[in-house]
């Protein structure tokens, strides 16, 4: 989970900043060396690929911290985390890929770097493959399970990631819905908040916020990930020396990373990802065929879908986009209009519209831009009873009212109104103050066949 401080290694390399710089703070990379002794790996494809881990360790953090970020368990010392990120060959592109820690996966035969004792190939969770042999392990197990050769290997844990956050200045986050994980101490309320160190762990560690445990919490660290393009592309940052070397110094104290990873890989890929924007990069989780598939000895497990998996990763290794094409969606260049993310998706709601004032024509365009953003609107626009509307209002049954404020929040400023016994549709009454409608989309959107989407999709909108 702390694979967002990971990737901004690579982003944060920024060649305004010069080689004398980027030199110095190399030095603070403790290296590991994970390839030693590989053999029989896959097939070099197109492109880079960086596997970022994120571990447990928490022996660096404050007592103060641990009481108040709820960090206070034992560690496992295995990865919390698990992203393989490709960096396209003509660098306009990044596809990050979640595995999920409890992916199943058969360990090959090894000698287990905490007893020293010799194993046999076995199966376990994914997250146990660092535990047993860690980078080394990890870098052969996934991939073994992928087939994708690791051209460079990243680790980041807990105090690296908070004091990274607290050095960019914090990081924004929105969310539609309340967010609450006592495990965590997380607790924020529907809306935008932009989280300091030790908060943004939480979000991007709390599990228990729904019902969709790991997998959720994969698509939360997934939009932080997003998020963290966005702060350090659109601030301002990776062009100011002084706040670049501060966050860097910070970060790179606590990574470990391949000996192959130094200040000229940095400078390479900071000057290929200088223009990167969150429409930039794209994220995607293995397809899962079974989320608890039970083995003797370990319990429940995620095993992969392994047909639809095999495409994914096949994709990756022919450099090919993972989100299928859409207009105004380029690698480079200017970006759509953000939308707001919203718990209802917008094309499960009915809408009718009312015109409440004598504008000629003001029903019409309301329910054509509402059905521009995906609304179902019944494309027969009426006049209200009254005709003197200040304030546009969305009326609606109590039963629907998370649909309602999804309407709402296309209109901004309008008045949300409970009508008790008014059925599913909701009924928005234009008034004198309408402007425009805001694009929306649900918050956690997926497309394609490997469900991807593009960072641009789930950072917060204007």
């Amino acid at each position: 989970m702390r694979l967002a401080a990971g990737l901004a290694v690579a982003v944060l390399g920024s060649g305004a900043i010069g080689h004398a710089v980027m030199t110095g703070l190399d030095t603070g990379i403790e290296r590991v060396d994970p390839f030693k002794d590989m053999k029989n790996r896959p097939q070099a494809g197109h492109g880079l690929n960086f596997l970022l881990v994120g571990t447990d360790a928490r022996d660096k953090i404050t007592p103060q911290d641990k009481r108040e970020y709820r960090l206070g368990g034992a560690p496992c010392h295995c990865t919390d985390t698990v992203m393989l990120v490709h960096l396209s060959a003509n660098r306009e592109r990044a596809s990050v890929v979640s595995l999920p820690r409890d992916s199943y996966a058969e360990l090959p035969a090894h000698r287990d770097e905490s007893s020293g004792n010799q194993h046999g190939p076995h199966p376990v969770k994914l997250n146990a493959a660092y535990a047993e042999g860690g980078p080394q392990l990890t870098v052969q197990t996934v991939e073994s399970m992928t087939r994708v050769k690791i051209d460079h290997y990243l680790e980041v844990d807990f105090t690296s990631f908070m004091k990274t956050v607290d050095a960019m200045g914090g990081v924004e986050i929105c969310t539609a819905k309340a967010l609450h994980d006592q495990n965590t101490g997380l607790d924020l309320l529907p809306g935008t908040h932009r989280l300091g160190g030790g908060q943004a762990l939480q979000y991007v560690r709390s599990r228990h916020v729904d019902g969709a445990a790991d997998l959720g919490r994969m698509q939360r660290q997934q939009r932080f990930v997003a998020a963290l393009v966005k702060q350090a592309t659109g601030s301002g940052m990776l062009l100011n020396p002084v706040k670049f070397k501060e966050v860097s110094s910070t970060l790179l104290s606590s990574v470990r990373a391949d000996r192959g990873f130094g200040s000229e890989q940095m400078l390479a890929l900071g000057q290929a990802l200088r223009d990167f924007t969150p429409s930039s990069s794209e994220f995607a989780s293995v397809p899962i065929g079974n989320p608890s598939f039970p083995v003797k000895g370990i319990g429940s497990t995620v095993k992969w879908d392994e047909p639809k998996a095999a495409k994914l990763f096949e994709a990756l290794r022919q450099d090919r986009p993972l989100a299928p094409a859409a207009p105004g969606r380029p690698g480079r260049g200017p970006q759509r209009q953000p939308a707001v993310p919203v718990d209802v998706p917008p094309q499960q709601i009915r809408v009718q519209v009312e015109n409440g004032t004598r504008i000629d024509g003001l029903g019409g365009r309301v329910d054509t831009a509402l059905r521009a953003t995906g609304f179902d609107t019944t494309q027969a626009p009426g006049n209200g009873a009254s005709r003197d509307v200040k304030r546009t209002v969305v009326a609606y049954d109590p039963r629907w009212d998370r649909s309602a404020r999804t309407v709402s929040t296309a209109l901004p400023g309008s008045e949300l109104r409970a009508v008790a016994g008014q059925g599913r549709t909701v009924l928005v009454i234009a008034g004198a103050d309408y402007r425009r409608v805001v694009p929306v989309r649900p918050e956690d959107p997926h497309q394609g066949q490997f469900g991807v989407v593009t960072g641009d999709q789930v950072v917060c909108g204007a």
